[in-house]
């Protein structure tokens, strides 16, 4: 990475010297995306081998950890911390309702709503009915 790095330093410097005329736009797009893609592929190379050393670590780790659990006959951590979130569930990790469930549930509240406006206006047409009978003599 780091001659990568310094070719690309010496090699605009030295392009810059060279080249006064600058009639060449093309040909320095093309330069210019070749070199974008080998900076690309350049990271990429790197990101992968520092993933790769350290998953190596880890693996030393953990056979080292392994080896002091056998040695004093220590339980492992995870099993003990995959019992404690099931006691107390995260309230952002529930599960969410589909569509389906959330229009059932709207519709229960609609029939819910109905159903109690329509007892209350029969018990006031009712109540109505006993005052106008009570009012209205039949001779």
């Amino acid at each position: 990475m780091a001659a990568f790095i310094a070719k690309q330093m010496v090699g605009n410097q030295l392009s810059a010297v060279k080249g006064g005329d600058g009639g060449d736009d093309g040909d320095d797009k093309e330069k210019a995306e070749e070199e974008e893609r080998e900076r690309q592929e350049a990271i990429r190379e790197a990101e992968d081998r520092r993933k790769e050393k350290h998953r190596k670590m880890e693996e030393e780790r953990e056979k080292m950890r392994q080896d002091i659990r056998d040695k004093y006959n220590i339980k492992k951590k995870e099993e003990i911390v995959e019992a404690m979130p099931q006691e107390e569930p995260n309230p952002l990790m529930r599960k969410k309702k589909t569509p389906e469930e959330l229009a059932a549930e709207a519709e229960q509240e609609e029939l819910d709503d109905f159903t109690k406006l329509k007892n209350q206006i029969e018990t006031q047409v009712n109540e109505l009915k006993t005052q106008i009978e009570g009012k209205c003599v039949m001779q």
